[in-house]
């Protein structure tokens, strides 16, 4: 595309990709100096020209200029990135129906059932935690809502792939960051709001006004679908300018559940909607994914699938690797892997493993925390888990920099009457949970979910993932099965 297209007055020089990281500038790109949240985009002007950058957008006076780069001086190098990687890739999420969900728990469920039930009637992508899914396309995952460039990018190869919708988790990083700002979203989902990501926002309020972004950035005739039984989404209704739909289980909505039932393998309740009612049977578990599996049938209906065929779907949705995941390879007790990681999060798994596990049974947990984030929720782990599990084991989670053991005793503070132990290795802590479970007991391994890495000190570094490491130790150490 030409500068001159992007720019008035700008000379008419080709640009032929856009960057925010000089190390991964090509020749003929723009390059924006974004100042990130350690790193100023400016400091690395030259590397970006020694790698072929002919443009440079940039917010700050600069000590030198080449003669041979365009150089184009603006208010705000973010808002200019969003508006640009818009028009380059030819404003993408204007021709598709791009879904929105946001909130502390339940985005990437949500986003992954919309995209199931949307089905051939509205082929929709993904783009969230868990990667980028689109036709037959599977890409790994970056970041939760990746920046700018790369989601206008993967938008217009949606588009072109003859997708004709995307379900997009939308971060509070995301958001606050400006991430999005340029994303045309015609529905966009609040699934909930609770203590998280207080090592970035600092405060809840400060959370929840990162999340409110998504709905007061929609235009009028956008949906806005809101979880009614949380505590914020009054302010969310008060604040939006979109057309507002809500749902729920305990308060009045437009779309309600009732007589839920809550089985080991599946779930029934009936949906109420206006003057109709109908019977719903799903394979997903727990109260929380009827919160999710409502916000994802009314975007999914409101956007014109029927709900026979909805219906239809929701008895077969896709197995969402690490959310709610159960592992049966012929043991006589229920394992589960699971993503949670906040303490709401842990305490809505622990309170579903408590409805299907018989009083006579116990209760086992494997869990750690983060290491570089958020610690005080750490005791508050502890004090949930006390309530629900007869034995605890903690083990590593992403410990980074930190000392797992110290993030364990963090932990273990809010444990007073628990049996808890402490196993480093996170296999070695799968595999006592899984040798220390007698028959119809439970085992629940959170924190991980899908991932196949682990956060250290060094960087990255390869993990088996708890669902292998789960299946490994149940097939070797509990049924004897050798490889």
């Amino acid at each position: 595309m030409k500068l001159s297209a992007m720019f008035e007055n700008a000379p008419d020089i080709e640009i032929q990709g856009l960057a925010i990281d000089s190390r991964d500038t090509k020749s003929g790109d723009m390059y924006f100096c974004l100042e990130g949240l350690v790193n100023d985009g400016h400091q690395y002007i030259e590397q970006a020209i020694d790698h072929g950058a002919v443009c440079i957008v940039h917010s700050k006076d600069l000590v030198s200029y080449h003669n041979k780069i365009t150089y184009i001086k603006v208010q705000n190098v973010n808002d200019t990135l969003n508006l640009v990687a818009s028009k380059f890739y030819a404003h993408p999420s204007k021709s598709l129906k791009v879904f929105g969900i946001t909130g502390t728990n339940g985005k990437t469920t949500t986003a992954n059932i919309i995209k199931d039930l949307c089905g051939e009637q509205l082929p929709c992508g993904y783009i969230g935690t868990i990667g980028i899914q689109y036709g037959e396309y599977t890409f790994p995952p970056t970041l939760t809502t990746p920046d700018a460039i790369s989601l206008h990018a993967t938008l217009a190869k949606m588009r072109d792939a003859e997708m004709k919708a995307c379900a997009m988790e939308v971060s509070s990083h995301g958001l606050e960051l400006g991430r999005v700002k340029s994303i045309d979203f015609d529905v966009a989902i609040f699934t909930n709001l609770t203590y998280d990501h207080l090592d970035f926002h600092g405060t809840v309020e400060k959370y929840f006004e990162a999340k409110l972004k998504l709905f007061t950035n929609l235009k009028e005739n956008a949906l806005a679908i809101i979880n009614i039984d949380d505590d914020y989404a009054t302010r969310i209704i008060e604040n939006t300018k979109a057309k507002v739909i809500t749902y729920g289980i305990i308060q009045d909505a437009d779309y309600r559940a009732d007589n839920i039932v809550i089985g080991v393998k599946g779930s029934s309740f009936t949906l109420h909607h206006k003057e109709q009612s109908y019977y719903v049977e799903t394979n997903l578990v727990a109260t929380y994914n009827i919160y999710n599996l409502l916000a994802a049938m009314i975007a999914v209906y409101e956007s014109g699938v029927s709900m026979e065929a909805i219906i239809a779907g929701v008895k077969r949705i896709n197995q969402i690797e690490g959310r709610m995941e159960r592992i049966e390879e012929g043991q006589n007790f229920t394992v589960i892997i699971d993503f949670a990681h906040t303490p709401d999060g842990l305490e809505k798994v622990f309170e579903y493993a408590k409805q299907i596990t018989a009083e006579d049974k116990r209760i086992i947990s494997v869990f750690g925390s983060a290491g570089k984030r958020d610690s005080n929720k750490r005791p508050v782990f502890g004090e949930i888990a006390d309530r629900y599990c007869d034995l605890i084991i903690l083990t590593e989670d992403d410990p980074r920099d930190e000392n797992p053991k110290e993030i364990a005793h963090q932990i273990k503070s809010g444990i007073k009457d628990t049996n808890a132990i402490y196993i480093e290795n996170r296999y070695d802590a799968i595999r006592q949970a899984v040798e220390s479970a007698n028959s119809q007991d439970c085992v629940l391994i959170l924190g991980k979910g899908d991932e196949t890495f682990m956060h250290r000190e060094f960087g990255k570094e390869e993990w088996l993932g708890d669902h292998k490491a789960a299946k490994h130790c149940i097939c070797k150490y509990v049924l004897g099965i050798e490889d």
